[in-house]
């Protein structure tokens, strides 16, 4: 452990986590919006909406998120110039999350789609037959107990999302892969070490999220 009593190291160490955690973060609220707007056209009576939501599930779920990451990078900033700041790091930054909440979304979408199937056809019957709107049905019956549905697989879908966002590292971000290839690169005489620290710390954050998720799905699991 040598290698991370060097403070420059340390820092590397941390700021590539520190990337990680941010990229989560906002790849999540990213892709839990979309994913709730996606799961809304899902099962929505329009039929352009239903296809559209279909459409958009079918291509991201089934392209490999580099492919996504790289169109972002290679697509949305080289070749049509979208770019979000004048920093490389955080321009980086913001195409990888966008990346991260298009393809997390297609996942959130099927996950709350399988919680508003949980909630009995009866209520939004009753709910059209009182003069709701699809619109009020959705948010203010189904949603809520979908929601307490899919707590666990959500919890599940963040978890994916925090060890893919390491693939944002092939655009140039240096987050924790990064990270550690330079760290190993560097010193290549205390590999094991590099790697358990860096395996180390990805399960110490993610098993107690896991757990967490669990515990909160029991907790607000809706009785029947």
């Amino acid at each position: 452990m040598d290698v991370f009593s060097d403070p420059l190291n340390r820092e590397v160490y941390l700021t590539g986590f520190l990337w990680i955690l941010k990229l989560t973060l906002a790849g999540g609220v990213g892709a839990l919006l979309l994913g709730v707007l996606l799961a809304a056209m899902r099962v929505s009576p329009v039929p352009v909406l239903r296809a559209f939501g279909t459409a958009w599930v079918n291509i991201f779920r089934n392209t490999p998120l580099t492919l996504i990451i790289f169109f972002c990078y290679f697509g949305l900033f080289s070749t049509l110039g979208v770019a979000f700041s004048d920093d490389i790091d955080l321009n980086n930054f913001w195409l990888g999350v966008t990346g991260l909440a298009v393809y997390t979304a297609a996942f959130v979408c099927e996950a709350i789609r399988s919680g508003i199937n949980t909630v009995p056809a009866g209520q939004a019957e009753a709910a059209r037959a009182i003069g709701m709107t699809f619109r009020q049905t959705l948010t203010m019956i189904i949603l809520p107990q979908a929601g307490r549905a899919v707590i666990a697989p959500l919890g599940s879908i963040i978890i994916a999302l925090c060890k893919n966002a390491t693939i944002v590292g092939t655009i140039g971000l240096m987050e924790s892969s990064n990270a550690m290839k330079q760290l190993i690169n560097e010193n290549g005489d205390a590999v094991v070490p590099i790697f358990l620290v860096f395996a180390g710390t990805f399960a110490i954050v993610l098993i107690p999220t896991g757990y967490a998720f669990g515990w909160l799905a029991n907790r607000l699991a809706v009785k029947r």
